[in-house]
């Protein structure tokens, strides 16, 4: 009997592209991080075979996840809401973070709400990145005005204004005005630089 991980035609394949796309890998890099060929990666992707357990398990590690991350075994469904009042929340100087995800295996984007008290700031001018290398960040300023610091260099944000940057280099953003300032973030983790 050949111990299949899943039967052909089922969300394995694109699951598996979903991720390595997501992850910027093209086929020969999954084949490379994986040590399964890339005809074999290819044909499971398309549905036309079903992967060994051994090779889900080297599939699933090249895609920096568990074989039941992988195929979502340890998952208990596909929609997990976050009710306002029961966000993961922080309090740090006139800093509130608000994560508006859950904390999911496998998961490659964090979205999280921040409100800054006049004169507050995300960290300091000193702190190291927080983030992993390749991730990145998109702000969303909701309302009032913000200034984000990527290596020294000071870019200032008004409400409705948007920025995306390398989130693994140092960062961080300051409530200069003298009202309250509230933003989006989504952090995208491990994306390649182009």
């Amino acid at each position: 009997m050949n111990a299949t991980a899943t039967e052909p035609g089922s969300a394995v394949g694109p699951r598996i592209k979903a991720l390595r796309d997501a992850m910027g890998l093209s086929l020969r890099d999954l084949a490379d991080r994986s040590g399964v060929s890339a005809p074999m990666l290819s044909q499971v992707e398309r549905g036309e075979t079903s992967p060994t357990l051994a090779s889900a398990t080297k599939i699933a590690a090249g895609l920096e996840l568990t074989l039941s991350q992988l195929l979502r075994l340890d998952e208990a469904g596909h929609v997990v809401v976050i009710r306002a009042a029961d966000r993961r929340r922080q309090r740090r100087d006139g800093h509130t973070l608000e994560e508006l995800t859950p904390p999911l295996p496998g998961q490659r984007a964090d979205v999280s709400l921040h409100a800054l008290k006049p004169g507050a700031a995300t960290g300091g001018p000193g702190d190291p990145p927080m983030h992993e290398p390749g991730s990145r960040e998109t702000a969303v300023v909701l309302s009032g005005r913000l200034a984000l610091f990527v290596e020294g260099a000071r870019h200032d944000l008004a409400s409705g204004d948007s920025v995306t940057f390398d989130a693994d280099l140092p960062h961080h953003f300051e409530n200069e005005g003298e009202e309250p300032t509230e933003f989006l973030a989504v952090i995208a983790a491990g994306l390649r630089r182009s």
